[in-house]
C-alpha cells in the first residue's frame, strides 16, 4: 500500500468506528481485524501503519467527529507527512480544501470533562487519560516463578510493589509463555489485592466477564479453596474455562446468571462467601488509553444506566457475604457517581457495614476507597473500596 492508500484505509476504518460508536456497534479493534481479514493483500507493515493512523486520530479527538475524513484531516493538520498523502491519487484521498470542515482536537466531550473535573481530575490528569497504555503482565505463580519467567523476558521491568508484575516493550511476543503470564494492567493487579485472597477461602467474582481477576485470585489462593465466577454474558464467561485450563487453575467454577433473575442462581451462595468481588460494569473512563473511542460512546443517559446497574450488582452481592466477610467494589471509572458516591450510598442503605482502610501498592485515598489514575500511578484508572459486613 502507498502512504496515500494507507491514509484512505484509515479514513474508511474511522467511518466504521464512528458509526459503531454512535450505534453501540463493535469495538475499534474488532472492526480493524474484520477490515484486514477481508484485505489479505495488506502486509503486516501496512496493517500496523493503518492501525497507528486510526488510533492517532481517535486519541486526538475528544468529541465524536462527523466522519472519518474530518478526523484524518484534523490529524493531518498536526503532521505534514500525513497532509501530503491527501494527494488525489488512485487509492488515496482527495486533496484537502482550505475551507474543508475538520474535527476539533480535544480530550473528551465538554460535558464529560466537567464531570471529570467535578470528580477531582484537573487538566493534567485528564490529558493523561488518552496517552498510550503500557504492556503489563502478571506472572502466574501456579505455573512457575517470577524469576523464571523474567529470565525469559530480558526486557521485562518489575513493577514496584507488585511482586509478580512486569512491564514489557509493546509488541512483545508472549505466545511462548502462554499460561505462565497473563496480560493484566498493573492497576488491575493492584485493586485485586484489595480482596486479601487467601488459600481455602470461598470467593464470588460477581461480574467475572472472561475471568481475568478470577485467575489472579486463584493464584493468590494457591489453587486452594473455591471461586465462583458469575456473569450474565454467556460469550464472555465461556472464555474463562479455556483460560483457566491453560493457567492451571482448578478452583474456579463459572456460573451463568439470567439477567433480571440473578438472585435465583445466587441464592445457594447467600452468607457463604468470605469475599465477594464486584468489578462492576462502568463507563470505562479509566481505560481510555486502551479504548480511546470509548469517549465517543458515552452519553449522560448511558452513564445513568451504568450507575443503576452498579447499585443493582451491589445489592446482589451484599447477601452473599458471610458475617464478617468483605465485599470489594471496583470500577475502572474515575467518575465519582460510579465510585465514591456508590460506596457512600451503599453504606447508607446497609446498616452495620463499614469501609475498611486500604493500603495498596498503587493509588491514593479518595472518599472511603482508593483511586488509581494514569497520571499518578501510570496504570489504568480505578476506584476500589473494601466493605466489611457486620458480624
Amino acid at each position: 500500500m502507498t502512504p496515500a492508500a494507507r491514509t484512505q484505509a484509515a479514513i474508511d476504518l474511522l467511518d466504521a468506528i464512528i458509526i459503531a460508536a454512535a450505534e453501540g456497534g463493535a469495538a475499534a479493534d474488532t472492526l480493524i481485524a474484520r477490515y484486514f481479514a477481508q484485505r489479505r493483500y495488506a502486509g503486516s507493515k501496512d496493517r500496523r501503519a493503518v492501525r497507528e493512523l486510526v488510533y492517532a486520530a481517535v486519541r486526538l479527538l475528544g468529541e465524536r467527529p462527523p466522519n472519518g475524513r474530518a478526523a484524518m484531516v484534523a490529524l493531518a493538520k498536526t503532521d505534514p507527512a500525513i497532509a501530503v498523502t491527501f494527494d488525489g491519487s488512485t487509492h488515496g484521498p482527495a486533496p484537502i480544501d482550505v475551507d474543508e470542515p475538520t474535527a476539533t482536537p480535544g480530550i473528551a466531550p465538554a460535558w464529560l470533562r466537567e464531570r471529570l473535573r467535578a470528580s477531582g481530575l484537573d487538566d493534567a490528569e485528564q490529558v493523561a487519560l488518552t496517552g498510550r497504555a503500557p504492556l503489563d503482565v502478571r506472572v502466574n505463580v501456579l505455573r512457575g516463578t517470577a524469576e523464571q519467567d523474567a529470565s525469559e523476558l530480558p526486557a521485562a521491568t518489575p513493577i514496584a510493589g507488585l511482586a509478580n508484575a512486569f512491564r514489557l516493550p509493546p509488541g512483545t511476543d508472549l505466545a511462548p509463555l502462554a499460561g505462565r503470564v497473563e496480560v493484566q494492567d498493573a492497576g488491575s493487579q493492584a485493586v485485586t489485592l484489595a480482596a486479601h485472597a487467601q488459600p481455602g477461602m470461598t470467593v464470588v467474582d460477581l461480574c467475572a466477564g472472561a475471568g481475568g481477576k478470577s485467575l489472579a485470585l486463584a493464584a493468590a489462593m494457591r489453587n486452594e479453596g473455591r471461586i465462583v465466577a458469575s456473569d450474565v454474558d454467556r460469550a464472555r464467561l465461556r472464555r474463562l474455562e479455556p483460560r483457566a485450563s491453560t493457567a492451571g487453575v482448578t478452583i474456579v467454577s463459572p456460573l451463568l446468571l439470567d439477567a433480571g433473575r440473578e438472585g435465583d442462581a445466587l441464592e445457594p451462595l447467600n452468607a457463604v462467601a468470605d469475599v465477594v468481588l464486584i468489578d462492576a460494569p462502568c463507563s470505562g473512563t479509566g481505560t481510555w488509553r486502551r479504548n480511546p473511542e470509548a469517549r465517543w460512546r458515552l452519553t449522560p443517559a448511558r452513564i445513568d444506566r451504568f450507575v443503576a446497574t452498579q447499585r443493582h450488582v451491589l445489592a446482589l452481592g451484599a447477601p452473599l457475604v458471610r458475617p464478617g466477610g468483605a465485599l470489594i467494589y471496583i470500577v475502572c471509572s474515575l467518575l465519582d457517581a460510579e465510585g465514591r458516591d456508590q460506596v457512600d450510598a451503599f453504606l447508607s442503605a446497609h446498616q452495620g457495614w463499614k469501609a475498611e482502610a486500604l493500603s495498596l501498592p498503587l493509588g491514593r485515598r479518595h472518599g472511603l476507597g482508593l483511586r488509581l489514575t494514569p497520571a499518578h500511578d501510570d496504570s489504568d484508572g480505578f476506584f476500589v473500596a473494601r466493605l466489611r459486613a457486620p458480624c
